[in-house]
């Protein structure tokens, strides 16, 4: 019986055994099945929203935050990561304003400028005007702020000149509110990086220095006009003591008289070239154009000028050709130019030597050619020679005054015609000007 028992006592213990063991062992698995079904999203998780928030700091989102309840590793990693957002947003907020505040700076000083200042983007679309640009184009900034500016260029004709491409400066006359302005035009590349990104456009406002230039053109006129009356006594009064029939003059009373003719001759032929230019400069260039018969510009040339020629020995050779037609021209203005030419020859040729002066028909043309065989110019000056009070350095050369050859390029040009310079050094120097042969009836 006992036996019994104690097996009977045994399988109890063990059918218990059995039943803890199995209940720890199902809750175990359902433990492990627990953390293998959440272990991804767990670790997962908080990698995710950390790659969204790079992705916007990437994008200049600045105030993009993670919000993590885990106390780990992770938890430590989205603190971090919206310490470094927070600095970023605080300092894009702060260069934002700083970008802001310079560019109302700008703005203001560029509204406060004289000269009209337009903006393009390398597109050609307008970035910005300033308020002179405003008024000059008869635009509104607000109005025409991203538009294409060669569309705008269509029903503007101030802006379709602005938008030509011209190397030279050009004097630009323009009426806005209410008076008439002149301006000249800069373009400016803006680079970034050797990249052009956009251009401006500078109307620098001239119109002061245009009345001085007014004013001092307009004095020098009333001066020289002025003075040519007295100075043109004094020569027919140093003339006249130099007439025996009005008393003899001793040798040193002769040399102040002649010194005296000189003297007035140097002041009428620079008071004249004064009002040559004053006529030129105000445009008021006045020309009797008719048909002209090219060798009596030559004689009448040569004739004014023989005098000087005897004292330094000169000859003149001739080579006009025969039967050239008439040109039409200003036939005392073409003269005094060649005058000038010649004069010019004697003066920068030796002594005993020739001057060429040549007359021809070349295609539709009639040239007149002015060589002489003194030392001649060098290249870097020749094209500076016909500027205004330009003189080719070295030529010691004290009672000129400078306008001479750019008179003659006005007077020529004037009338229709061109004029040029060739010169080799100790070759001499060739001086022409040439006109279209008039059309035959």
């Amino acid at each position: 019986m006992a036996i019994f028992r104690k097996n009977s006592t045994a399988k109890k213990t063990s059918e218990d055994a059995k039943l803890v063991l199995t209940i720890i062992f199902t809750i175990l698995t359902l433990i492990a099945f627990t953390f293998i079904y959440n272990l991804p999203g767990i670790i997962s998780g908080p990698i995710t929203s950390l790659s969204e928030g790079i992705t916007e700091i990437a994008n200049k989102n600045y105030t993009k935050r993670i919000y993590l309840k885990q106390h780990d590793e992770f938890g430590d990693l989205a603190n971090a990561f919206n310490v470094m957002a927070g600095k970023l947003d605080e300092y894009e907020s702060s260069n934002l304003a700083k970008i802001k505040f310079e560019k109302s700076r700008i703005e203001t000083i560029i509204n406060q400028m004289r000269d009209g200042i337009i903006g393009l983007d390398d597109k050609r679309n307008i970035l910005f005007l300033n308020a002179v640009a405003e008024k000059l184009l008869g635009l509104k900034e607000t109005d025409i702020v991203g538009k294409y500016a060669p569309d705008l260029a269509l029903k503007n004709d101030l802006m379709r000149t602005l938008l030509q491409d011209r190397q030279e400066k050009e004097e630009l006359k323009i009426y806005a509110d209410n008076k008439q302005s002149y301006f000249n035009r800069d373009v400016l590349n803006v680079k970034n990086s050797d990249q052009v990104i956009g251009k401006v456009i500078v109307l620098r406002n001239i119109t002061p220095f245009h009345e001085l230039n007014e004013a001092k053109t307009n004095f020098i006129a009333t001066v020289s006009h002025e003075l040519k009356t007295p100075i043109s006594s004094i020569k027919m009064s140093a003339q006249l003591l130099n007439d025996e029939r009005i008393g003899a003059l001793n040798n040193e009373q002769k040399e102040l008289s002649i010194s005296i003719q000189d003297d007035a001759e140097r002041l009428l032929k620079i008071t004249g070239e004064l009002l040559n230019m004053a006529q030129v400069e105000t445009g008021n260039i006045q020309l009797k154009m008719q048909g002209t018969d090219p060798e009596s510009i030559v004689q009448q040339s040569l004739s004014a000028v023989q005098f000087q020629a005897q004292q330094k020995n000169i000859q003149f050779q001739q080579k006009i050709q025969q039967g050239l037609p008439p040109i039409n021209a200003d036939a005392e203005k073409t003269t005094w130019v060649l005058i000038n030419f010649i004069t010019n020859a004697i003066k920068f040729s030796p002594e005993q030597s020739k001057i060429e002066i040549s007359v021809f028909e070349k295609g539709d043309s009639v040239n007149f050619v002015v060589r002489d065989y003194g030392k001649g110019i060098d290249e870097k000056y020749q094209p500076k020679i016909f500027d205004r009070y330009f003189k080719v350095p070295g030529t010691h050369e004290r009672s000129g005054t400078g306008l001479g050859l750019a008179i003659s390029k006005e007077f020529i040009e004037a009338q229709g015609g061109s004029i040029w310079v060739q010169s080799k050094v100790n070759e001499g120097s060739s001086f022409g000007f040439a006109f279209k042969k008039m059309a035959q009836s």
